[in-house]
C-alpha cells in the first residue's frame, strides 16, 4: 500500500511497464477471516459489505507506474441489487407456481433481463474503480451483451465448443472495446485465428486425457464385467473398488475440463489483452504461462481444500500476485502530458458518477 502513496517514477515513453501486486497472504487473512465470519453471524448479509473490503484490498494493492487503483462501491449499493436480484426472481417463480401456463415466465423474464443486467453490471463495476483519481466508465448496451454473452454461449453449446473462440472472441470486444478512461477509449479486436489455436490446444488436452481414460478402460473391460457380474463375496468387494474407480472417473472427467478450461481461459487472457489498446496509440499486454498459471490455480484449490479453506486468502494472493504480475501496458509520447490530460477531464465527470453508480446486480 505504501506504494500507492508514493511518487510515481519517471516514465520513459515506448518502454513497457508491468502492473504490481503488493498485497500479503498475512494482510489479507485478517480480512478474510472477519468477512467469513461475520458473513455467517449475519445470514450472508455481510457479503455485501464483505466484498467491499476484499476489492478494496485487492485494488489497492495492484499498483502501475507507483499509484494504486480504488474501489468505490459500498455496502448497501450491492445488497439492494441483490435484494432486487433476489425478490424479482421470487416473484416470477411464484407467478409461475400459482399459475402453471406462466410456469416458464421465470425463465423467459430472465434471458429477457439479462443483457441488461450485464450491461449495467459491467457499468457500476467501471464507475467504482478509479486510477489516479480518475474514475473508468463502460458505455455497452444490452444489444452487444446479448450477442455477447447469451448468441455466443448458445452458438458454443450447439456446435459442441468447436465455435467457442468465437463466442470468446465477441464478449472479448463487447467488454474492451465499451471500456473507458478519463473519456479515452479502449479498443480490443482479437483475432479469430489466434483464438481458434488456442482452443485447438486445449482441445487436445482434452482428447488426450480421455483417450487415457478410455484406454485404462479399455483394458480391463473384462474384470469390471466380471467384478459386476461377480456374486460371491470376492466379486463383491471387486464389484464396491469398481464402484470407487467409477466415482473417481466421474470426479476426474469434470476435473480434466476444469483443466482445459484453465489452460483455455490463460491463452484467451494473453490474446485479448495483447490486443487491446487505449487512446488509439498505448499497448497493453499480457504474457502468463498457460502451464504455470493452470497450475497456481489447481494447486490453489488442492491447498484450500486440505487446510479445510484456511489457506484461502494465500490462493486469492498468490493468484492475483502471479496474474497482474504478468500485465502491462507500453506507453508512447508523453506520459505526464497523457494523465495531465486524462485527469483534468475525468475530474469534469467524477461527481457526475459518484450519483449515478447504480447498484450491483452480481453480473
Amino acid at each position: 500500500m505504501a506504494l500507492a502513496e508514493s511518487a510515481p517514477p519517471a516514465a520513459t515513453a515506448g518502454v513497457f511497464y508491468r502492473i504490481g501486486f503488493t498485497g500479503r497472504a498475512s494482510e489479507y487473512f485478517g480480512i478474510w477471516i472477519v468477512n467469513v465470519l461475520l458473513t455467517i453471524l449475519t445470514l450472508g448479509i455481510y457479503s455485501a459489505w464483505a466484498k467491499v473490503r476484499r476489492n478494496r484490498y485487492f485494488y489497492g494493492n495492484t499498483v502501475l507506474l507507483g499509484r494504486s487503483f480504488e474501489y468505490h462501491a459500498r455496502g448497501l449499493q450491492i445488497l439492494i441489487g441483490r435484494l432486487i436480484l433476489i425478490g424479482a426472481i421470487a416473484v416470477l417463480n411464484l407467478v409461475g407456481f400459482l399459475n402453471p401456463f406462466l410456469a416458464l415466465l421465470p425463465a423467459i423474464a430472465f434471458l429477457i433481463a439479462l443483457p441488461w443486467l450485464v450491461a449495467r453490471g459491467l457499468r457500476f463495476s467501471a464507475r467504482v474503480t478509479s486510477y489516479r483519481n480518475v474514475r473508468f466508465d463502460f458505455v455497452g448496451g444490452p444489444g452487444g451483451a446479448f450477442k455477447a454473452f447469451i448468441l455466443g454461449g448458445l452458438i458454443a453449446t450447439l456446435t459442441l465448443g468447436i465455435l467457442t473462440p468465437l463466442a470468446s472472441r465477441w464478449v472479448a470486444r463487447y467488454v474492451g472495446s465499451n471500456l473507458r478512461y478519463g473519456g479515452k477509449a479502449f479498443d480490443t479486436d482479437p483475432k479469430f485465428g489466434p483464438l481458434f489455436k488456442a482452443w485447438l490446444m486445449s482441445a487436445g488436452v482434452a482428447v488426450a486425457g480421455l483417450v487415457v481414460v478410455a484406454g485404462f478402460v479399455a483394458l480391463n473391460l473384462e474384470a469390471i464385467v466380471g467384478a459386476i457380474a461377480g456374486s460371491s463375496a470376492a466379486g463383491q468387494i471387486s464389484f464396491s473398488i469398481w464402484h470407487i474407480f467409477i466415482v473417481v472417473a466421474y470426479i476426474g472427467f469434470f476435473a480434466l475440463f476444469g483443466v482445459v478450461g484453465l489452460f483455455y481461459r490463460a491463452a484467451v487472457r494473453n490474446i485479448v489483452w495483447s490486443s487491446t489498446t487505449f487512446d488509439g496509440r498505448h499497448r497493453l499486454l499480457s504474457d502468463m504461462s498457460r502451464t504455470r498459471y493452470t497450475w497456481i490455480a489447481i494447486s490453489n484449490v488442492i491447498v484450500t481444500i486440505l487446510t479445510l479453506g484456511l489457506m484461502r486468502p494465500w490462493a486469492a494472493v498468490r493468484l492475483a500476485r502471479y496474474t497482474y504480475e504478468h500485465t502491462g501496458v507500453t506507453f508512447v509520447g508523453d506520459i505526464g502530458e497523457l494523465f495531465s490530460v486524462i485527469e483534468a477531464q475525468g475530474s469534469a465527470v467524477g461527481a457526475e458518477f459518484m450519483d449515478f453508480e447504480g447498484f450491483d446486480f452480481g453480473f
